[in-house]
């Protein structure tokens, strides 16, 4: 027998549900400190009200949340400067997981905010742009959104009918966004559309002549999020709006991975509220003489979900360290929102089904988050485009087209 160090016993070491593999010890101390300061943020601003601003559709005191939001750091807080937290892709991702567990809408504000506008203004925008919008918006003082998905494409935006075309030293902007988060209340939006040039991305003042905003109704999905069609008629820009640092698709795509991102660590957010509500009513709820948690095939289901769950977890960390080394690739992140967001669905499903009528309560957040998880799994890539990305890459084979 080759020599080492001999088997230790973990025995001793107590099994805890919540962290089944013990996933919390691959977190540092401010790690964990993130990810408590958010948790404790949305248990208490809310999980209180969610259930009512889901059943009423709207999101009331938005303007108040993204103020707050921004005093914690969580808006743009993986970015560097301009009031940004400079956080590690970790960190971002674990708030976003803690935000999503209360809601997936109070995480798409974040996302868009954070991730799509703030990033797009970032990455691409000039140092005039940057300070113009940034320390607002970190502050939360400004919202944004961003603006690609049109009424007739959503995932082929090469083919976008916003047109900009330049007039003297000015641009003309006209055409339809659709599904775009914090478009009613953003103060800026960052629309993509075509020029003489290529894609060009504009940092439109929504206050612009020509802009509106008109706030889409009667969802039942993502109830608590404000969800808009941006319209622009002739909606005149002086030159410094173009983000000068990028043409062409590769602006909003790296948007999106960047986006997409968060997600693989929101999703997981959604179906952890749905499993410990499930895990805590097998706990109480009695059938037949005794809690329904003690019967074979709720146990069974329980197993199958903190396995889904806490590898979905595993995968978003792994993912995450990969991001802050600077070596996440973006069929990567593709392969992470095909994942997760597809079980965090069927971890829902499942936990509705344990809980029984009771699941389609709002008193519950289950069937909430099933719901919100349908949007999620649609937006910002489609699973058969996901599909598409891994199969290219596996088979260096192009499907799309």
């Amino acid at each position: 027998m080759a020599a080492g160090r001999p088997f230790v016993s973990a025995s001793r070491t107590p099994f805890v549900p919540t962290d089944p593999l013990g996933l919390d010890e691959l977190l540092a101390p401010e790690d964990l400190a993130v990810r408590d300061t958010v948790r404790n943020w949305a248990a208490d601003r809310v999980l209180p009200h969610i259930a009512d601003w889901y059943e009423s559709g709207e999101l009331p005191g938005i303007r108040e949340l993204a103020r707050e939001l921004g005093a914690l750091g969580a808006l743009g807080m993986s970015l560097q400067g301009y009031g940004c937290a400079g956080a590690s892709a970790v960190q971002y991702g674990l708030a976003c997981l803690e935000l999503e567990a209360a809601d997936s809408g109070i995480r798409s504000l974040v996302s868009v905010q954070g991730s799509l506008a703030m990033y797009a203004i970032w990455k691409y925008g000039s140092e005039e742009q940057k300070q113009r919008w940034l320390p607002g918006m970190a502050a939360g003082e400004l919202i944004g959104c961003f603006g690609l998905t049109e009424p007739d494409v959503g995932s082929d935006p090469a083919a976008m009918r916003t047109y900009a075309k330049r007039d003297g030293t000015d641009w003309v902007l006209n055409g339809r966004k659709m599904w775009i988060t914090n478009g009613s209340v953003a103060a800026v939006a960052v629309v993509w559309a075509q020029t003489d040039e290529g894609i060009r991305g504009f940092a439109v003042p929504t206050d612009a002549a020509g802009f509106s905003a008109p706030e889409i109704k009667h969802k039942w999905s993502l109830r608590a999020s404000v969800t808009s069609e941006l319209v622009m008629d002739d909606v005149r820009l002086p030159a410094d709006a173009v983000l000068p640092g990028v043409t062409g698709l590769k602006g909003p795509l790296g948007c999106l991975s960047h986006a997409r991102y968060g997600i693989i660590w929101g999703a997981m957010g959604a179906a952890r509220a749905s499993f410990e509500a499930a895990l805590d009513y097998a706990r109480t709820r009695e059938q037949f003489g005794k809690p329904i948690g003690g019967f074979q095939l709720t146990q069974a289901k329980l197993a199958d979900m903190a396995l889904e769950l806490h590898k979905g977890i595993l995968l978003a960390h792994h993912l995450g360290r990969r991001m802050d080394a600077g070596t996440l690739r973006p069929e990567q992140i593709s392969f992470g929102k095909l994942n997760n967001v597809r079980e965090a669905i069927e971890i829902c499903r499942t936990a509705r089904t344990i809980l029984g009528a009771n699941g389609i309560s709002l008193e519950y957040p289950v069937m909430r988050h099933a719901t919100n998880l349908e949007s999620v799994l649609t937006y910002e890539g489609t699973v058969e485009m996901h599909q598409l990305v891994l199969g290219k890459a596996l088979t260096g084979l192009d499907a799309f087209r």
